[in-house]
């Protein structure tokens, strides 16, 4: 690294941005960092909104080296990223989404911690403005979180600090094929070929902002790129991790967040030719992926959707979802130190769902823990009586 190496380069893609550009190009030049240790590389996606123009402007006073780009517009996030990231001269990269903006802290704290940890991906503590952003994983922070267990696998967007040397080494880039989920194959690329992934928590870092026209990338599209992004998600995790555990829980991402509300609600609302349709784009993630030791993972609801699908059965899929929107709880049925949720079709030969879709895991009523529990309970009393009855 030369001397002029920034530390980071903040790589922006924008595309009819106006007004929520202003905020965010200001929140880059409040950085505590320093101004000379930041680059922005900015790329309009052909705006009509002023958007390019603004940039050039800001890029003419700014004290941050800014470098803009102005492209025919690519139909998507992937291009203009791909683009800055080639451009890119930063130790590490972050990208930033025109419409969102930074704490003041935040590439101080990235950096110091990318620094201290040696960790090739440092994700800082995300809230949202006017929409949701995700919280499970930003409870502590920590220098080096496990991918597979933790709950960094669920934030794969775009937003984090990456070391550049990483994604340069092994040709990394956005896929451009996909019009939804390219930046969750990203990330979770970068969290499998890297050194590690550390967690700020302890200071707001991104603030993730829902504009008011409701021009969102990831509330459009139909279900079609959804399955894309699955299939696209499980073949990366696939080709990294060996069959297993570890697979096992990673897997639980594309299932949950991308697979699941396929088959959740929206089947009662939608022709049945799209829940068919559905189905067949399913079949072949079910068939590679679907495990015993995934399935066991998840929640009884969830597996037994799952499980629908994975048997080819949408009759009983609607059944069940209309059960779990419309009906009363389920009875719970308990057999042989097991407990199941009784819901529709259960142990109906005529189906063919196995009691494991409807089985209770590790929940507090399961017989099985509680008999084991109550077993060893009650030889210590008996051990304490006997050692009474001894000593007197």
């Amino acid at each position: 690294m030369t001397e002029n190496t920034p530390d980071v380069s903040v790589i922006i893609g924008a595309y009819e941005a106006m007004p929520y550009l202003v905020k965010c190009l200001a929140s880059v030049e409040a950085q505590t960092l320093g101004a000379d240790r930041i680059e922005i590389v900015a790329v309009d996606d052909g705006s009509t909104d002023g958007t390019g123009e603004y940039l050039e402007e800001f890029a003419a006073r700014s004290k941050v080296a800014t470098r803009v780009v102005r492209q025919a517009n690519s139909g998507g996030p992937s291009g203009p990223r791909n683009t800055g990231l080639a451009l890119a001269r930063g130790r590490y990269v972050f990208f930033l989404d025109a419409d969102d903006h930074f704490g003041d802290e935040a590439l101080e704290r990235l950096v110091t911690m990318a620094d201290r940890a040696g960790t090739d991906v440092v994700l800082g503590r995300t809230v949202g403005v006017n929409r949701n952003a995700a919280k499970s994983m930003w409870k502590e922070t920590v220098e080096r979180a496990d991918i597979y267990r933790s709950n960094v696998k669920y934030t794969l967007s775009a937003q984090k600090l990456f070391r550049r040397d990483l994604l340069v080494r092994h040709g990394m880039r956005f896929d451009e094929s996909l019009t939804t989920g390219e930046d969750a194959l990203f990330t979770l690329e970068a969290y499998l070929r890297g050194s590690g992934v550390s967690v700020v928590a302890d200071y707001t870092c991104y603030y993730l902002v829902g504009r008011e026209d409701g021009k969102h990338l990831t509330k459009t599209g139909g279900y079609v790129p959804r399955f894309a992004s699955a299939r696209a998600l499980t073949e990366l995790i696939a080709a990294h991790v060996p069959a297993g555990e570890r697979r096992d829980l990673l897997m639980m991402r594309p299932f949950t967040v991308t697979l699941l509300p396929q088959f959740g609600p929206v089947v009662l609302r939608q022709p049945r030719d799209v829940l068919l349709a559905k189905m067949e784009l399913a079949a072949p993630l079910m068939a590679a992926h679907w495990t015993p030791g995934l399935a066991g993972r998840l929640k009884t609801e969830d597996r037994l959707r799952l499980t629908c699908v994975a048997l080819n059965r949408p009759d009983a899929l609607v059944d069940v979802v209309t059960r779990l929107q419309q009906g009363p709880p389920p009875e719970r049925v308990r057999r042989w130190g097991r407990e199941y949720l009784a819901y529709p079709h259960f142990r109906d030969p005529a189906v063919g769902i196995p009691d494991s879709a409807y089985e209770v895991r590790g929940a507090p009523g399961h017989l099985g823990v509680t008999r084991r529990r109550a077993r060893r309970l009650a030889g210590r009393v008996l051990r304490r009586a006997g050692w009474a009855r001894g000593s007197t």
